[in-house]
């Protein structure tokens, strides 16, 4: 709920409230509410991922087939859902709906509302965790509905209530902060870094509970735990910066340990930020559970609308709380309505957000989904009485969720949740970037509109892996993309406003067969004098996996009759380059392939038909090709690193007189990562045998540059392989 910068509204339901995640479980029956038990049955192997789909306002059959068919396949650890307990129905408007916001004004705890019954949220709840799926609600625990709805306003169960009085929980007045009475202001908060205010009177005329008195805490806690002894696992506190934080405390220690796990329920809490009193800040907080972490999703914005080389520098960010404390996104109900995030209307800006916030280790991911919307206040699809429909993908909803892409990030997140730190921060240029996280995973995003080829230190074993953004790993191959990393580093074209991304559970289970068989039997050669034969050169540029080398075969004896442990090994020239010289038969038809092999004996086949040529009559011949299926770079991967030291703000850059330095531009410079500050570094794909001339310069905030002093600094690159500079700011 959003309390930083309240905006005036005709009345309470046209308030945005921002639901915080929250944890907490159950088994208590709360009052007028019609008990289920809790099923008995044995316990299920819940997904151990930090990664949450939030399916904002989807009723609870959806949600279930969300989790049978698709988080629970890909990994998910967790699904949010809305708040379950019985809203305000709000009078309908001129073209017959019913507003979102309805949600975040309870009338009652039972579990009746705009997304199903209790017995439905009962049967949602068992079927996630069927899939491996924890659940977390989003819960409203603050303040019941507007003092100020209309007479006679009901709840979607038919619940009766008026201001301060909720006679199905049952609060009555004297459980309520009361304008006059127990808060300093006539009601409404004036100064919103008053502590006393936030926590003691109404946010946007919402009758705000007495969470200091015993018997309200006892009657939150009651429908907290109601909720556990159906299953829930956690929650998304929705307002909680406007309760007491010891009166959080105390209803958190309330609750029972969760049914699947017998741990205390996970906590979210929504603590919006904007507030300069430090007690209000989000970090204040983090004593009774993790925080959302609004300040990295609008940073994230603003990389994805500027330059994503800004994401090198989110450790100097100024975020609501440490990684260990946050619950992240990229964007929730609220902040899309504001715009001061980015959401599904930002096309593939947003989706690449959410590849970076799955690859990024700060806190724990989420990955937003819900209704399309032209009005802030837009009701999602429902039938006519309010009550939600079947979340149908593409259909007037999103399904980020279920997308290739995503599903494959939530892998690599899983992968790569043991290492907490990313390594080898590369920018290529201003909107391309990659990194790793150890020897877990990499990634490489380009936000820009042309496909980028670049060579990246990716921290994983040498061998073939499968682009997860473009499809998954199989027992035999890949159903999308590949990349073959060598050395420790994989040249890779990155896609026009794409990713490629690859982890270590990412990779085929064994090597493809050759895409076309050899196209004739082996045929004998004649026996033929040496002055009958021609010295015939292969050479090939491949990307080579530790342990393999790279071979020549073909249907003729000399090339081992398509046997690949009979054909030529090429020896290495340096620069990815191998090379033999066979002699062959004059005037003869050759059919011939590369083909990987390793000491064990596993092979790997270039795609493509066979290879064909003829040997010439006399003097010699050669054939030069790169290995089919890889991708080799005319490239060199440079790595500039220079010790500079900066002020806070400054950035430290290098520019050269080639193009991919900026052509001697500051504003077309490669950012260099502070990753290992005073070290400043990144990798760059400089042409090969290429004289280049190049300088450091600083950024500072105000947007001036600084060159370093001196003459222009130069290198040359080699042919192949790799170049490293390490110099000191002058």
């Amino acid at each position: 709920m959003q309390s930083a910068r309240p905006r005036p509204r005709g009345r309470a339901g046209r308030l945005l409230l921002a639901a915080a995640l929250v944890a907490a479980g159950g088994t208590v029956a709360v009052a007028a509410a019609t008990t289920v038990p809790a099923p008995a049955r044995a316990a299920v192997a819940l997904n151990d991922s930090e990664v949450t789909a939030n399916l904002w306002e989807w009723n609870w059959t959806s949600v279930a087939a969300a989790c049978t068919d698709h988080l629970g396949p890909a990994g998910y650890g967790a699904v949010q859902v809305a708040p379950p307990q019985e809203s305000v129905k709000l009078p309908a408007s001129a073209d017959g709906a019913y507003p979102w916001y309805e949600v975040y004004q309870p009338v009652s705890y039972k579990l009746d509302s705009r997304f199903g019954n209790r017995q439905q949220f009962a049967a949602m709840v068992t079927a996630c965790h069927d899939a491996g799926v924890r659940v977390y609600v989003d819960a409203v625990v603050n303040h019941m509905a507007g003092t100020n709805n209309p007479a006679g306003t009901r709840g979607y169960a038919g619940t009766e209530f008026s201001g301060y009085s909720y006679p199905a929980v049952p609060y009555g007045a004297g459980d309520f902060h009361r304008p006059g009475d127990n808060c300093p202001t006539g009601g409404a908060i004036n100064d919103w870094n008053n502590e006393t205010q936030v926590t003691s009177c109404e946010l946007l005329s919402l009758s705000d509970l007495y969470t200091e008195k015993e018997t309200v805490r006892n009657k939150i806690a009651a429908y907290l735990n109601d909720l556990i002894g159906l299953g829930v696992d956690g929650f998304r506190v929705d307002a909680v910066k406007h309760i007491r934080k010891d009166d959080f405390a105390a209803v958190l220690g309330k609750l029972d340990d969760t049914v699947a796990e017998g741990r205390r329920p996970y906590v979210a809490q929504e603590v919006f930020d904007g507030a300069g009193n430090p007690a209000l800040q989000a970090r204040a907080y983090i004593g009774n559970g993790d925080v959302l972490d609004f300040a990295y999703a609008k940073g994230i914005r603003s990389a994805f609308q500027g330059s994503v080389s800004a994401l090198a520098n989110v450790p100097n960010w100024n975020l609501d709380a440490p990684s260990a404390n946050v619950f992240s996104m990229v964007t929730n109900h609220d902040l899309e309505r504001d715009g001061v995030v980015l959401s599904y209307k930002n096309g593939t800006d947003y989706v690449l957000a959410n590849y970076f916030a799955l690859a990024y280790p700060h806190g724990k991911p989420s990955v937003y989904d819900s209704f399309t919307w032209s009005d802030r206040n837009q009701s999602p699809p429902h039938d006519g009485t309010g009550r939600v429909t079947d979340a149908v993908c593409g259909a007037a909803w999103n399904c980020l969720s279920r997308t290739t892409g995503v599903k494959g990030m939530v892998g690599w997140a899983n992968a790569a949740r043991p290492v907490k730190t990313v390594s080898d921060f590369t920018t290529v240029n201003s909107n391309v970037i990659g990194f790793h996280r150890g020897d877990r995973a990499w990634i490489g995003i380009n936000d820009s509109g042309s496909a980028t080829t670049a060579t990246f230190v990716t921290g994983l074993a040498d061998g073939r892996y499968c682009d997860v953004i473009s499809g998954v790993a199989t027992g035999s191959g890949c159903t999308g993309g590949t990349v073959t990393v060598s050395g420790g580093r994989a040249t890779v074209t990155v896609p026009a406003n794409d990713a490629v991304a690859i982890h270590v559970n990412a990779r085929p289970g064994a090597s493809p067969s050759p895409s076309a068989s050899p196209t004739a039997s082996p045929t004998a050669s004649p026996t033929v004098s040496p002055g009958d034969r021609i010295a015939t050169t292969f050479t090939v540029a491949a990307n080579l996996a530790a342990g393999q080398d790279v071979y020549v075969v073909g249907g003729i004896p000399e090339l081992g009759s398509w046997t690949p442990a009979n054909g030529v090994k090429l020896a290495a020239q340096g620069g990815g380059t191998y090379r033999a010289t066979v002699d062959l038969p004059r005037s003869t038809g050759v059919e011939f392939k590369f083909v990987k092999l390793t000491a064990a004996g596993a092979v790997t086949w270039e795609s493509g038909a066979n290879r064909t040529f003829t040997t010439p009559a006399g003097g010699t011949y050669a054939v030069t090709e790169t290995f089919r299926g890889d991708t080799v770079s005319t490239t060199v991967a440079t790595t500039f690193s220079a010790t500079a030291t900066t002020v806070y703000g400054q950035n430290v850059f290098v520019v050269g007189n080639i193009p991919a330095l900026g052509g001697w531009n500051p504003a077309a410079a490669v950012a260099l990562s502070p990753a290992a500050y005073p070290v400043w570094r990144a990798t760059v794909d400089l042409p090969a045998n290429t004289a280049v001339e190049y300088k450091y310069v600083k950024k500072n905030p105000d947007g001036t540059v600084t060159w370093e002093s001196g003459a222009n600094r130069t290198l040359t690159t080699p042919a192949g392989g790799t170049r490293a500079v390490t110099d000191t700011w002058r």
